[in-house]
């Protein structure tokens, strides 16, 4: 009787040790890092999929060892349940316990576009219907659809201006008309900061007509410290009764442009020509930023009536038409005449 009795707290006791090796050992399991894994990478988990399913594709990557070990470790520390689907990036160093912890919690991968300031709603489109894990449901859109579906008014004409460049983050999955709708009520807010923060006396209807002003300024330069000044220019003609005469309206309104403004352009009649209707266009002309709508809110104090690009990315600024015309004869010359 003594003898079982010996045997059988031998027995409980290896048992013990043994349930403690296994603990041990699982726990040691989990706190390794994701072998051969030398930079990030992302790692897609598709909706319904469950912990054998995530270490089987893994152990497929030879990023974890013996399935069944990891399995039963997670599983017994009570890890990897309730996994949800995305995309996430997995970045060296990374442990198994991370990586659960990463995927019960959502914490997805952050994918990033950046929309640039001064290019169109349609490169903008273009732009978002090639990033990756982003659901591209304007794509067969009408113009008057897309326009409806992002800003829910029909106040406007046209979506071009009317979304702020910016760097957007977005989790796969998500759609282009989330972001374009982002980039809207930005633009909305910066918009109205700027419309009720403007010089006084500008020559602006409403906060639409500063947006317009807005895009072709942030056509006609790209130096920050000149955008004042081709604000007051284009102010100073809209006070005087003036044309603008600014080559990026007439460029916008002329369909397949193929980078070559003639003559005959300038004499053709379009909405957007400016060298033949007076006031502003009917729309911007592309996407401003917000140094370009800072500049149409306030523009420099000046008396220049005109300008000229110099030939090194900047332009001459003139009063008179003469002074003009020495400054086109000057630079125009100098580029078509070296």
């Amino acid at each position: 009787m003594v003898k079982i009795k010996g045997f059988l707290i031998s027995l409980i006791l290896l048992g013990l040790v043994a349930v403690a090796a296994i603990v041990a050992g699982s726990q040691w399991l989990l706190h390794q890092p994701v072998k051969s894994l030398q930079r990030p990478i992302l790692f897609e988990v598709e909706p319904g999929s469950h912990a054998r399913i995530i270490l089987k594709r893994l152990n497929h990557q030879q990023l974890v060892g013996d399935l069944s070990l990891t399995y039963l470790a997670s599983r017994l520390w009570q890890v990897g349940g309730q996994l949800k689907a995305g995309v996430y990036q997995l970045e060296p160093g990374l442990t198994l316990e991370q990586l659960w912890t990463k995927l019960e919690h959502g914490d997805q991968y952050q994918f990033q576009v950046t929309l640039v300031e001064g290019q169109t709603l349609a490169q903008w489109l273009q732009r978002l219907h090639q990033q990756p894990y982003l659901q591209s449901v304007t794509r067969d859109l009408s113009e008057q659809a897309l326009l409806a579906e992002v800003t829910g008014s029909a106040s406007f004409s046209s979506l071009e201006g009317l979304l702020a460049p910016d760097t957007y983050s977005y989790q796969a999955y998500s759609t282009d008309l989330l972001l374009l709708r982002q980039a809207y009520q930005e633009q909305q807010q910066l918009l109205n900061q700027f419309w009720r923060e403007r010089a006084e006396d500008l020559p602006y209807k409403s906060p639409y007509e500063m947006l317009i002003m807005a895009s072709i300024i942030e056509k006609e330069t790209g130096y920050a410290g000149e955008r004042p000044l081709v604000s007051s220019v284009f102010v100073n003609r809209l006070r005087l009764g003036m044309r603008l005469q600014s080559d990026p309206t007439t460029i916008y309104g002329i369909a397949n442009f193929d980078g070559n403004l003639t003559r005959a352009h300038l004499r053709e009649a379009t909405p957007y020509n400016t060298y033949k209707i007076s006031g502003l266009p009917p729309t911007p002309i592309a996407m401003p930023g917000t140094a370009s709508l800072r500049a149409a809110a306030h523009p420099a104090t000046s008396d220049y009536l005109y300008f000229v690009a110099d030939g090194s990315g900047g332009h001459v600024f003139s009063k008179t038409l003469a002074e003009h015309n020495k400054a086109v004869n000057r630079y125009q010359r100098k580029q078509t005449n070296p």
